[in-house]
Order: structure tokens, then sequence, then C-alpha cells
């Protein structure tokens, strides 16, 4: 057995230290891509820098990864990949990542490590995991994952018997949308968002900041739009680049977007601008909602918002010369303020007002290839059920809540979590107050991390778990929900370059070793792929040659034949919600002014940046050479009153006294004097991360306090507030 070793020296494990287990020797050839000594070798895949999973090709030359191009037969990407999709080169050569498994030998975030064999390390996750079951149930046991290659380690998940599986993609990103659009009409708007942008004829973003959150297609047809001379309105406390794209640029005052979305509302009403035939056929309680509206004037909403009366007019005005064409987006991140899902909502009824639900311009009905599932043996009913939602707290959750189970892991109630397992999702900066999240860890039997860099999350592990990275595996197949339909294939460019293992490997020998070897009745990950894809009378040769099979077009507007159905309790879109008001909520959105910070400080906000996804590619150098740390945004006035200029070192100090790393400042007049801005994933406290290890600020370091949305669950983050204090330099 090797000596103890700190996270510190995590990259200098190589792969010749390690001799692999009997459970490595099972890895079928199938993971690993042939390799051509010389000359080109181009294998199609796709991307896993974003949820929107665009198709790729990546060329390998002379034996060596050597660049990544969009797949041109792909309706995601058209050809063109995005900054993080191009440099997905250096995260299989990131020499930060993680090469080995890794067992803790101090306490937890002490950051000092063995390194183990895959049987030594996978036998350890096992024996405690059946401990786990035998003194509490396998309910005990939670899994907090996120993307498309949790899909196997979520199977042996429930396969154990737990139902407690969450995503931090609900509670602290879309939900509260989610929510939103479901209790107006009845569905979702789905990932990737069914948004029309190619054809809409006016375009409203409020805080999406497209051009920097680099969704690709939206971004292509927002960059088309544009140049055809679609009106663009923005709404943000910041001049983004979407908003220097706008027709109308409103520098709204922060956490007051609902009071500008009734005013808009009560000049479409009043005016009689919405479209009436698509509201009389589809809508159900026009009359109340207008009512409720009457007292929500523009010059109401002027001292909220900052937006003058006229011009909240005119930006309606606009947007209704223009139904149904005209797309009010509904976001990604939207949890801001606590009264987020019912923001969505108006957002929603916005929408509705202007008959873009199912008509070209707005938002389409999305149609899929048909691939059935594997067969697999029944799941195991709970004996308990999940805890992340007791009593039905939050009535309109339609997912897991990730701090539901963290409160549980605290409380103990319901019912103790005593063991978690995290797939690809760094839960110390995902989740609000870390404070809470490390307490909740050190309540637990068992903390198992399976990451491709050694993250935050995977300092407080028991077990780490180093994962190949998505150009060196096989994952689910992407059948996704989109404009048009189509199957895609992630395959192995490349071999692993150490002793790291795909996820699906991971998940069916840990399930082996948990006496759970029925529910993977297939030998290696292509025979599943070929299983499912036979029953779609496609196969697995076809999809290794061309990376994406697209199926026949299909209807995807109202006029098209697309049934307009609206599975709401009525079957219609419901401006009034008896389904709110029957949960003692209320059934049209009513404004509440955000709380006050402290005097003299400023509402902190985040975003992203086009070359970084989250906080998981800050050490890939390619990207990193294009953004190599962030700067905290404050207006140019508020600035000169500190005696700060741009360049200066700042730290950020919360309401709570939390304190950021030394971060540079951008004094702009491109910002609200209310509020600073941060790009998100920076300053990271993992040692491991050698290369961007305390550059720039850490926004979730600062989130010490959230709200919760009463109707479902998620996390207002946008609640905390920070004060400038200089900082040296080096």
């Amino acid at each position: 057995m090797s000596p103890t070793l700190s996270r510190r020296r995590f990259l200098k494990i190589s792969a010749a230290t390690i001799v692999a287990g009997a459970a490595a020797g099972r890895v079928s050839s199938a993971i690993a891509a042939s390799t051509a000594p010389t000359g080109l070798r181009r294998v199609p895949t796709f991307c896993d820098l974003c949820f929107w999973k665009c198709n790729a090709i990546a060329t390998v030359r002379d034996g060596r990864l050597w660049k990544i191009e969009g797949n041109s037969n792909d309706p995601l990407s058209r050809g063109r990949l995005c900054p993080r999709g191009t440099g997905g080169i250096g995260a299989s050569s990131d020499p930060d990542r993680l090469r080995s498994p890794l067992i803790r030998t101090r306490e937890r975030g002490a950051e000092e490590w063995k390194e183990v064999t895959w049987d030594e390390a996978l036998d350890y996750v096992a024996t405690r995991m059946k401990k786990i079951a035998v003194e509490h149930g396998p309910e005990s046991m939670a899994l907090f994952a996120h993307g498309i290659g949790g899909t196997f380690v979520k199977h042996t998940l429930k396969a154990y018997g737990t139902p407690n599986i969450a995503a931090p993609s609900f509670a602290q990103c879309r939900g509260p949308r989610d929510v939103g659009f479901n209790l107006t009409f009845g569905e979702e708007v789905g990932s990737p968002e069914r948004t029309d942008i190619a054809n809409t004829d006016c375009l409203v973003l409020i805080g999406s900041h497209l051009g920097e959150n680099m969704h690709n297609t939206q971004v292509q047809e927002f960059a088309e739009a544009v140049g055809r001379g679609a009106t663009v309105i923005v709404v943000d406390p910041r001049f983004s680049v979407a908003a220097s794209k706008a027709k109308h640029y409103l520098p709204i005052r922060p956490g007051t977007d609902l009071a500008l979305l009734l005013a808009w509302m009560h000049v479409i009403v009043t005016e009689k601008l919405y479209d009436a035939g698509y509201v009389a056929k589809y809508g159900y309680g026009f009359e109340p909602f207008a009512a409720s509206l009457a007292t929500f004037t523009p010059e109401w909403a002027h001292p909220e918002t900052g937006i003058d009366p006229e011009t909240i007019r005119a930006t309606a005005r606009e947007m209704a010369r223009h139904r149904p064409a005209t797309l009010v987006h509904p976001g990604r991140h939207v949890n801001w303020n606590g009264d987020d899902a019912q923001r969505s909502r108006a957002i929603a009824l916005l929408n509705a007002l202007l008959g873009s639900w199912g008509r070209k311009g707005g938002f389409y009905a999305p149609a899929s290839m048909d691939v059935p599932p594997y067969a697999y043996p029944p799941y195991p009913k709970p004996a308990r059920p999940k805890l992340d939602n007791p009593d039905k707290k939050y009535p309109f959750a339609t997912e897991s809540i990730t701090t539901g189970i963290r409160d549980a892991t605290l409380t103990g109630q319901p019912y103790p979590i005593k063991g978690w397992m995290v797939y690809a999702t760094n839960l110390i900066n995902a989740l609000p107050k870390q404070a809470d999240t490390i307490r909740a860890i050190q309540q637990l039997d068992l903390l198992v991390v399976v990451d491709v860099i050694p993250s935050e999350i995977a300092g407080w592990a028991d077990v780490v778990l180093p994962e190949s990275t998505y150009l060196e595996r096989h994952d689910e197949l992407n059948v996704e929900l989109f404009k048009e339909p189509f199957v895609a294939l992630r395959q192995p460019v490349i071999d692993s370059p150490h002793d790291q293992k795909p996820n699906w490997w991971i998940a069916k020998i840990l399930a082996e070793k948990l006496g759970l070897g029925a529910f993977y009745p297939w030998h290696d990950i292509e025979e599943y792929l070929e299983t499912r894809l036979k029953g779609a009378n496609l196969s697995l040769a076809e999809l290794k040659r061309a990376g994406v099979v697209r199926g026949p077009r299909q209807p995807i507007y109202f006029d098209e034949g697309v049934p307009a159905e609206f599975p709401t309790p009525s079957g219609k879109i419901e401006f009034y919600s008896p389904q709110l008001a029957a949960a003692g909520f209320d059934p049209v959105p009513r404004y509440t002014a955000p709380e006050a910070g402290p005097p003299g400080a400023f509402r902190l906000l985040y975003g992203r940046a086009p070359m970084h996804s989250f906080s998981r590619t800050q050490s890939n150098r390619l990207l990193s050479d294009l953004m190599d740390e962030n700067a905290v945004w404050l207006n140019a006035v508020a600035a000169r009153r500190l005696g700060l200029k741009t360049g200066d070192y700042v730290q950020l100090r919360n309401q709570d006294g939390a304190v950021s790393h030394r971060v540079r400042v951008k004094a702009t007049e491109r910002i609200h004097p209310d509020c600073v801005y941060l790009v998100h994933g920076f300053g990271h406290t993992a040692r491991g991360l050698r290369h961007t290890f305390g550059r720039g600020a850490n926004d979730a370091q600062l989130i010490t306090r959230y709200k919760t949305d009463p109707l479902m669950g998620g996390t207002a983050m946008n609640v905390n507030f920070v004060t400038l204090e200089p900082a040296e330099a080096t």
C-alpha cells in the first residue's frame, strides 16, 4: 500500500504506482478507442461541457487528441461549437485531474489520502453501503448527480433501494421556471429550452445572458435574429453582451422583475393588445386575471423598478406589435429573489397574452426519436418515501430538492441520511450556505465522490473515484427533445491517460459488489447501447460512424397540426390558477418588494462566462488562457466614491462576515449602482486544483443566506450583500 499523501499531490499520482486489481481487469475493450500511431483519425462524439450536449468531431493526430469541431449534421450545434466545446481537449490533458482512486486517511477536510486499487476502493464503498442498508435502510443513502453521465450511477442507487436522488439543476437553477410554466401551460420548457428564437421577431431577455451563457443553438439563433433586424428587449441590472444588441435596454433595479412583468401585462390587457382569439380559445380564468392587474400601472412600477413609465408602455406595445412571434425568454438559472416560481409564472402569462405558446417564433412543441429503454428488472420498492420534501411542504416541487436532503442529513428527520454519493457536481459551490453542507457531511458515515478533477467536494470525501473525461468514455444515448428529432452517441476518442474509469463501469462493478448484478444483465456498454438501438431499427455501427442520426421532421406548431393540449386541471392555459388558490398561494402573481441590504452594501449578483462551465473548467489550461480569474463589476460612480479604480484589488465581505479571496475591480458604467457582479466558478479552495487555486473571488463563499421559494423549494441566492475592502496585490 502506498504511503499517505496530501491533496497537493493529487496530480503526482501516476498510473505506474497503481497495479489494477481484479475489478480493473473487467473493463471491456469497448471503453478504449483504437489508437493509430500515425496519421489522422476522426471520431464523432458529443460534448459534456454543458447540458446542451452538442455533437462534435474529435480529431486524433499521430495518436494524440488534436482538435474538436462541431458535427455539421447536428441540429444542436449546426457544425459550430462554443469556446468550451472547442477547448474540451484541455479537459483530457489537464495536469490537475484525478488519476487514481483515493481513500481518506485522516479526518474529513484534512485532505490526506492513500492511493488504492479500484477493487479496494469499490470494496470499501460497497461494504459501507451494505452496513448503512442493514442499520438504517437503503433509503438512508442519497445521490447527488448532474448530467447524462449520472445515468448508470442513478440506476445502481435505485437498484440498491433509495428514492433519495437529486440534482442541483432543479432547486438551484431551473426549477422555478419549470414550475411556473407547468402551472400555466401544464408543460415545462425543457432542456434544451423549446424557444423558437430562429423565427422570433421580438426577443425579450430578462436576466438571460445569451452570449455569455453559451447555450449553443440559442446563441447562434440570437446572433441571426439580430442580423435580420429582430427587436431585442433586454432587462438586466448589468449591461450584458445581450444588452449591447438591444433596441431597448432596461437597467432594472435588482429584485424587481415581477413589478415590471405585472406592469407590462397591465398595459397589454388594458390597451387590449393581447391575442384575444388565442386567449378566448385556450385561456381559463382570464377575467379575474385581468381584474387583478388593475393597480399594477407603469406609474406604480416606476419607483420599484427605476424604469420610466413611458419606456414600460413602449416596450409592452413593441412586444404586442410582433405577436405571436414575440418570445419572452424563460431563462435558465432563475433562483434569484425567493418569489421565483411566481416570477416565472408571470413570464409564462406574458407569453400567453402574446399567443406565443405553440406558435412560430414563440415556443414550439419538441419532437424526439423513439428509442425504447433497456428492459431492466423492476427496482425494489423503497420502504420509506423520499425525504427531501416532507408533508409536501413545497407542494409544487416536481423533482427532488437538494437542500431538503441536506436538511434531513443535518436533522435526521423524517429519517436519517447516513451516506452521500456525489457524481459530477461540486456541492460545496453548488449549494448555498457552504457551512451547512460541511456540517451535513460531518454527520455522514460515508461520502463518495466521482469526479474528473479534485474539486472542493472531493476534499471532504471518504473515497474519491476518478472518472474518465467525456472524450474517453461511452455514456447513455442522447435522445433529446428538440426542434428536430435525433439520437446521438458519445464514444471514446482516446484512452484514459491514467487509472480513470468510465461512469458506467464504476456503477456496474459497484452494483455487482453490492449483490445487484441482476440489474446489469449486459456485459459491457456497447452491448447495452446496441440493444437499445435495435429497438429503434438503428445500429451502433451506424452511430459510431455518424455520431448523430436524425429522424424525419415532425410538426412543431399548432398550425402544423400539433394538438393544442394543455395538461392543466382545466385543460387550458390557466391565467388564474385554481391549483395555487387551493394551496393558499396567489392565483395570479403579486409583487413583494425585495428586502434592502445593510447601508453602504451592494447586492451580490453572479453569472457565467462563455469559456467556463460553473466551477468545472478553470483548471482546463486552454479555457483558463481565455479567462484565468474573475473581476468584480462595480458601478463607476460607486468606485470613485470608494476611491477604487479598475485593476485595484479588493476583498468582498458579506453581511455575515464571510470574506472572499482578493479580486480585481472592474469599474464600469455598465452595472446598476445598487449591485456588484462576479462570474461564478473562481476562487477555488481545493489545493489539488493548483492552477486555479485562490484566483479571483468565489461567490459561493459569500452566499451564506438564501430564501426558499414557497411553491417548489428552490433556493434564491441573490439575497446577499457585500462591501468592498482594499486588499494587497500580492
